[in-house]
């Protein structure tokens, strides 16, 4: 499956969500272990992994505005939340014997190391499984645009998005039944007709960079091997200007 990819250092973007499984809230024991079944996959397979995870099944920022909480700290507390997740990613993925490193943007020293471009590109090379937490370090940057910028530091060949639908629509499929799924659409595209399947920042850095982008429904991450779906074409591409 591998030699059919032009892929070799590949980074994941996962919702808080992914982890939740049918709960509500929290981290699904068999959730996370599915994700990391299929990310060992990944890596088995000769490909180098990178993760970044958010934080929304713990704490989601923007739900504090209610309680008149200022945005920084709001988003501070996003970022410890998804730290949580890296940790509890990371204890899957060496359940499974695979070797995993959670590096974070937040100094927090006793849980995960600060992160260091050239140890993550290092940690990569010798097929250990990356997870970035902490978003960027800085609140008003969402983990799409740590998922951007992230990749563009590693030099990955594509981001993975995994999100609630099926790829790209011209609209919000969850509310209107006549949207349209693109197989295949460009980042100026995106930002043109603002479709929010990632925020503009992060869009446009993909752009900049000349990564391209996957965009599949995270449902399938426990179901189909994700070299599975990205052969299939299991979502939508981005690429182009």
């Amino acid at each position: 499956m591998t030699k059919k990819l032009s892929y070799k250092r590949l980074l994941l973007k996962l919702s808080g969500e992914s982890l939740m499984g049918s709960q509500q809230f929290g981290i699904s024991t068999s959730a996370c272990t599915a994700i990391a079944k299929n990310v060992k996959e990944m890596r088995d397979n000769g490909l180098e992994v990178a993760i970044v995870i958010g934080g929304g099944n713990i704490f989601r920022g923007v739900n504090l505005k209610e309680l008149g909480m200022q945005r920084t700290p709001a988003d501070h507390i996003g970022m410890l939340a998804t730290l949580i997740n890296g940790i509890a990613l990371k204890q899957a993925l060496e359940s499974l014997n695979c070797d995993a490193h959670v590096m974070s943007a937040l100094d927090c020293p006793t849980v995960a190391e600060r992160y260091n471009w050239n140890h993550a590109l290092d940690t990569l090379k010798t097929g250990k499984v990356l997870i970035f937490v902490g978003g960027t370090g800085n609140p008003y940057f969402t983990t799409d645009t740590a998922a951007a910028l992230r990749a563009s530091e590693i030099h990955a060949d594509i981001i993975l998005k995994a999100t609630k639908v099926d790829g790209i629509y011209n609209k919000d499929p969850l509310k209107h039944s006549d949207a349209v799924l693109y197989p295949e659409i460009t980042y100026s595209q995106i930002l043109a007709e603002k479709l929010e399947v990632m925020d503009a920042t992060s869009i446009a850095l993909c752009r900049s960079n000349k990564i391209p982008i996957f965009v599949f429904n995270m449902q399938l991450l426990g179901k189909k091997p994700i070299l599975d779906i990205l052969s299939e074409k299991k979502g939508t591409l981005v690429k182009g200007e």
